[in-house]
């Protein structure tokens, strides 16, 4: 009959999807009990929800039973404290987690960027995080345009983020979307940034690693435009599930998004989908639709990221008005209803082929 020993050393061969390392070696084995042919087994997994739960039981129970005597396997889950969590995922151990980082749990990480300015790519950023909190998600948002922070006009957020010795707390809006930007740390709505690439990446980290976030089930980070430092210290610093790429019909704006893309693939994260923004106008009138910056280029650059066209969304003067009057949360409109159901296809799709890292 096979003992603990034995067991342990049959889960060595038991991999995790993602981390590509055996449980054993990540820690995530707790437990293990042997009596009467009967084997009952502790997996610590990474987070509560992790979408690979049971493919992650189907190997234990495969490995263990090949061992002699073995008539059946029980598995329970358990969750990895903050620290571990830490080590498994590559980390420094104990001293690399902050007070914060114990006391938030943060499901998926997904980023939203452009290489370029100005083609709404915080928009889309408000509207997915809407869109996720209305489906019964929670749901925060890191802001991390330092210099031309804009979710929480979007979102009407006045009040300071607040603090203590557990870290930052960010500030929530009507829907529950919990948010930190630099605009909420400021004395003065209007004071400017005036940082260098360091500083700004410095304050990346500290939003990721110093904001108290509690359990979320996603947290978008609205990146700021182009490909140098700030994106890239959010690639290298956040665990990303994936990124979101934001365009217009322009030919210019396509060419710079393209490098974004480029940029994407080389540090190996993926690209969720592409929206394209301000596609097209429609006539009030007659409901002709215009191509004011030209023909859509949507599904091409989605082709070039190897990724589906999430949403050509109009130029909509109502969702102008919304935002600059911070009631972004009350929009509504067909093109919304679809960003919104083929980012959550989406999003389901990514976690059963295993790409959500969590």
């Amino acid at each position: 009959m096979a003992d603990a020993v034995q067991v342990r050393k049959a889960l060595e061969a038991v991999m995790d999807p993602e981390l590509k390392r055996n449980l054993v070696e990540l820690g995530m084995v707790k437990d293990i009990q042997v009596a009467d042919g009967r084997v009952d087994v502790i997996i610590a997994l990474t987070t509560p929800a992790c979408p690979l739960k049971s493919r992650i039981e189907t190997d234990v129970r495969r490995e263990v039973l090949k061992l002699s005597g073995v008539e059946s396997v029980a598995v329970r889950f358990g969750t990895l404290t903050p620290e571990e969590r830490v080590k498994a995922l590559g980390g420094d151990g104990e001293e690399d987690v902050s007070p914060a980082q114990q006391l938030s749990k943060v499901g998926k990480v997904v980023a939203v960027m452009s290489g370029k300015g100005g083609v709404g790519k915080s928009l889309v950023t408000g509207l997915l995080a809407v869109a996720l909190a209305r489906a019964g998600n929670r749901v925060g948002i890191l802001d991390a345009d330092i210099t031309g922070p804009s979710i929480p006009k979007m979102f009407g957020l006045t009040a300071r983020a607040g603090g203590s010795e557990l870290g930052i707390f960010p500030v929530t809006t009507a829907l529950g979307i919990e948010v930190i930007s630099i605009k909420l740390l400021l004395a003065q709505e209007d004071a400017p940034v005036v940082w260098r690439g360091p500083l700004i990446g410095g304050a990346i980290k500290q939003f990721w690693k110093d904001v108290v976030w509690g359990e979320l089930d996603y947290l978008l980070v609205d990146l700021p435009p182009g490909t140098s430092d700030a994106p890239l210290t959010a690639m290298q610093a956040l665990p990303l599930s994936g990124v979101v790429v934001v365009s217009s019909p322009q030919d210019l704006a396509g060419m710079v998004v393209r490098k974004a893309v480029k940029m994407v693939e080389q540090m190996k994260v993926p690209v969720l989908g592409v929206v394209e923004n301000m596609s097209y106008f429609a006539c009030p009138d007659t409901g002709v639709h215009h191509e004011l910056f030209g023909p859509s280029r949507g599904e091409e650059l989605a082709r070039a990221a190897s990724a589906p066209l999430l949403a050509k969304l109009p130029l909509d003067p109502t969702i102008a008005k919304l935002c600059d009057a911070g009631r972004v949360e009350e929009y509504e409109s067909k093109d919304f209803e679809s960003l919104a159901a083929a980012f959550s296809k989406v999003l389901a799709e990514r976690s059963a082929d295993g790409y959500a890292r969590v």
